[in-house]
């Protein structure tokens, strides 16, 4: 089964709802056979590399209240995280571009640690207060993942993988998303926003109990055992036979 996760890095209901998400699945009792696959979704794909703002000018002048809403909001959002075992320093966060860190992500799935980089990104904003446009961020991370930090200069120095992160934008745009984070499962069923772990439990339950083989009630393998016809004979006792 596969479950893919649209989300931006900058985006703190993107990391709660990963979170939550994994409450979900650590008590799904096939989880070792589900497929999670982060993709990227850019909330602004405008956002200065380097901006003039902190996170609480910026919120408030995109809502259009004041500075102290804005630092009430995110208060708000900092209790919510704590309880999902999460630590949110927005005083010190800088609300870069993401596009290079997708871009990091996209390179991490080529040596299976799409998920380790995306985990590692999300602490590195929200919680070590780290630049994620800056190249040396995104090497530390890379390091952190077991990645190599040589090769992924060199791969923030090409156009590498931008084709990619806008494909998967575009892509969750097609499926409906107007917003992140975005869980899409087995392409058939989607949550939208970070819901409780039990929304997450329940339709992957779902997800499986329609995806399931028929369970056949004779496991009988030999035809004349089961009264079964197959191309090779067919299941008629001996005896009836004579």
């Amino acid at each position: 089964m596969k479950v893919e996760i649209w989300s931006d890095i900058a985006c703190p209901f993107c990391y709660i709802g990963k979170r939550l998400f994994e409450k979900g699945l650590a008590q799904f009792e096939h989880k070792d056979q589900v497929e999670v696959i982060y993709r990227s979704f850019q909330l602004d794909p405008n956002a200065e590399k380097n901006p003039k703002h902190d996170v609480y000018d910026l919120v408030a002048g995109k809502y259009g209240v004041s500075r102290e809403r804005s630092i009430q909001l995110h208060e708000n959002l900092v209790m919510q995280a704590a309880a999902q075992g999460l630590e949110f320093n927005f005083e010190h966060a800088i609300p870069a571009n993401s596009l290079d860190a997708h871009r990091l992500i996209h390179y991490a799935g080529m040596h299976g640690k799409r998920t380790e980089a995306a985990e590692l990104l999300f602490k590195a904003y929200f919680t070590d207060s780290k630049h994620i446009g800056e190249l040396e961020t995104l090497k530390g991370v890379a390091a952190d993942a077991g990645l190599n930090p040589a090769e992924v200069e060199t791969m923030l120095a090409s156009d590498a993988f931008k084709a990619e992160v806008q494909a998967e934008c575009n892509e969750a745009a097609a499926l409906g998303a107007n917003g992140v984070p975005f869980f899409v499962i087995n392409r058939k069923y989607a949550v939208a926003g970070a819901l409780e772990s039990d929304v997450f439990l329940d339709v992957l339950t779902k997800s499986w109990e329609e995806e399931k083989p028929l369970i056949i009630l004779d496991p009988s393998s030999k035809a004349g055992q089961s009264g079964l016809c197959t191309d090779d004979s067919c299941g008629i006792d001996e005896g009836e036979q004579k």
